[in-house]
């Protein structure tokens, strides 16, 4: 689920929370950074499974009107092209979803099930589910734009529940954007033959897992050296007027530069370029630019630059 870029961000925060709290313990923050990417993965299958919990939410509602004692011919024969939805039912369907679910204790829409009834009427009254009931049947696709629709436009702007993840998990509001993305991406692939879906695991391999630990590592155990190589690069700026998420980022490309010899020079350049424009200031990546540049160049001449394998300088 992670990618390279969202693991760097995660590091950025752990690296920065470090510098803030003037913990000398790099133990505590590694630990910290783990829980804070398991917590991460919380969240992706807590907003997958409220998918599930909002067709349950329906399901309950048909029952109900079908047992009034004044039903009417809707109520007794209602449309239950919602409750049928292909893609909803496999995400029921799978096993693996649910197992994770429990194993992780992840009970928070049996405990705060409110949550799961805003955003059911909030369905319930919009155009899009209108619009989905206006014909009983639908095909596979039809299903499966309804669903990307129902996350994009229902689940995932919903203020109230912004506000509850908030309080359950303040780290959350962070992540959200990621895990938000990574759902949608999710559904995309779902195919038609598939008897469930497929649930990504938090790394896509254990050396993702592993640069996770060593770039958070090398990056705080390298600080002050990386400092010393950044001052001089940059005239107009003096070292306290540089953002702080500049100068961790600044200091975690420059570790990629320096210890990860396989990691090319101009992935290490886009990726932290990509993460300051949506992180730090307007100009942030203007300026991290000439200087990653700059230290490239003079890495390369004083054959600093251990890269392996072709093209990667």
């Amino acid at each position: 689920m992670l990618t390279r870029r969202h693991i760097r961000v995660k590091v950025m925060q752990s690296i920065y929370a470090f510098n803030q709290s003037n913990n000398d313990s790099l133990q505590v923050e590694q630990r910290f950074l783990t829980k804070s990417m398991e917590e991460m993965y919380d969240l992706f299958l807590l907003q997958l499974s409220l998918l599930v919990e909002i067709k349950k939410k329906a399901e309950d509602f048909i029952e109900k009107s079908q047992n009034k004692y004044l039903a009417t011919d809707e109520d007794k024969n209602p449309n239950l092209r919602f409750v049928n939805n292909a893609v909803l039912q496999k995400i029921e369907a799978t096993e693996e979803l649910n197992e994770l679910l429990e194993d992780r204790k992840l009970n928070h829409w049996q405990q705060d099930d409110e949550y799961v009834g805003i955003l059911w009427e909030d369905l319930k009254k919009s155009e899009l589910y209108e619009d989905y009931l206006k014909t009983r049947t639908s095909d596979f696709k039809e299903d499966k734009d309804f669903v990307i629709d129902l996350f994009k436009e229902i689940v995932a702007p919903n203020d109230k529940l912004y506000d509850y993840l908030e309080d359950k998990k303040l780290t959350w509001l962070d992540d959200l954007p990621i895990v938000n993305t990574s759902i949608l991406k999710l559904l995309k692939k779902v195919k038609e033959n598939d008897e469930s879906i497929k649930i990504p695991k938090l790394f896509k391999s254990m050396d993702d897992k592993e640069f996770a630990k060593d770039l958070f590592t090398k990056t705080a155990l390298h600080q002050e050296k990386f400092e010393e190589d950044i001052e001089g690069k940059t005239p107009n700026w003096d070292k306290d007027r540089i953002a702080e998420i500049d100068a961790v980022l600044l200091k975690m490309a420059i570790c990629e530069f320096l210890k990860f010899s396989s990691i090319p020079v101009k992935v290490t350049i886009n990726e932290y370029l990509e993460i300051a424009k949506e992180y730090s200031t307007p100009k942030s990546s203007i300026f991290l630019n000439g200087i990653l540049d700059k230290l490239s160049k003079e890495y390369k001449d004083a054959q600093k630059l251990n890269k392996i394998g072709r093209g990667l300088m």
